[in-house]
């Protein structure tokens, strides 16, 4: 009987330190350590401050990703971006730039893309400071945070060689994209429960757009302006995304449309399909380690 009570205090024992090691793992892994710099002013919209928090990892790996803190084109403030979340890339060594924007209504659909091509120039500018390298930058976030990547990937560029402002003559171009859910297409959003069968902006943000929300004819032209399906081209960066077959709000289609038009081009945009999954997802904190893969291959220095 003693035997018997034995082997079980030893099982028990054993169960507690393993559950104790996995616990400590998933809080250690989570909760890495790092720098933060809170409330980085890279510019000003309408009087107001454009901020980036700069979160250093401990074993920083020199390559940095801005991530889109933007979710309905309504953004965060300084200090309020969940570090958890991108635990996964401060583990690999990321510096990661959260970058916010004024949210709309207050800053309109077509501003916030000026203002976030403007955090690129930004930290391109200050990359040797941040300890980055500016010639290999990636951009991540969801919903319209995908979408302004997007926008980033294929909108993003030059500068003006001739602006006073030395942020506005770096380049807002990236070199890498890993993204969930994004709308793709503003003038045909298909089956979501945004469509109004009008051809108009997605009707719960009519608003962000401004007076061209509310005219038709002039929507054709913003609304075009704002989809980066209709302004892919040959030099866009690889792009990697996930989004869920049971999204009503931004439909598969956007993505496969989206990734279909850039094969055209010969570049890589690789979709990955979330059975499922509606509009986020409780194991996309996992998917996140995939990100993190894409970004290794794609950014890594080791890469000519």
């Amino acid at each position: 009987m003693r035997k018997w009570l034995k082997r079980i205090a030893i099982v028990f024992a054993l169960l507690f330190v393993g559950i104790a090691g996995i616990v400590w793992y998933t809080w250690s892994y989570y909760n890495p350590r790092f720098e933060r710099t809170d409330g980085v002013v890279y510019g000003e919209r309408n009087g107001l401050p454009l901020t980036m928090d700069v979160i250093r990892p401990s074993k920083p790996n020199g390559l940095g990703i801005a991530f889109m803190v933007s979710g309905g084109w309504k953004s965060k403030g300084a200090g309020e971006a969940p570090v958890w979340l991108m635990a996964p890339l401060l583990n690999r060594g990321y510096t990661i730039f959260a970058v916010c924007h004024i949210s709309q209504p207050d800053s309109l659909v077509p501003e916030i893309i000026e203002d976030v091509q403007r955090s690129i120039r930004f930290i391109r500018t200050h990359a040797e400071e941040y300890g980055v390298d500016p010639s290999r930058l990636g951009v991540t976030g969801g919903s319209a945070g995908g979408h302004l990547s997007l926008m980033l990937a294929t909108r993003g560029g030059d500068g003006n060689l001739d602006a006073a402002d030395e942020v506005e003559r770096a380049s807002s171009a990236v070199q890498a994209v890993a993204i969930f859910y994004p709308v793709t297409d503003l003038l045909n959003l298909g089956e979501s429960t945004e469509n109004l069968g009008d051809g108009g902006p997605p009707k719960s943000f009519v608003k962000a757009f401004g007076e061209a929300g509310k005219d038709l004819e002039r929507w054709k032209v913003v609304g075009r302006e704002c989809s980066p399906i209709y302004s892919i081209h040959r030099n866009l960066p690889p792009t990697l995304i996930y989004h869920g077959d049971a999204d009503t709000l931004v439909p598969l289609d956007q993505s496969e449309r989206y990734c279909a038009a850039v094969a055209e081009t010969g570049c890589r945009a690789e979709l990955v399909v979330h059975p499922r999954g509606g509009h986020g997802w409780p194991s996309m904190i996992l998917d996140l380690e995939k990100f993190a893969d894409w970004f290794d291959e794609h950014l890594d220095k080791r890469v000519p």
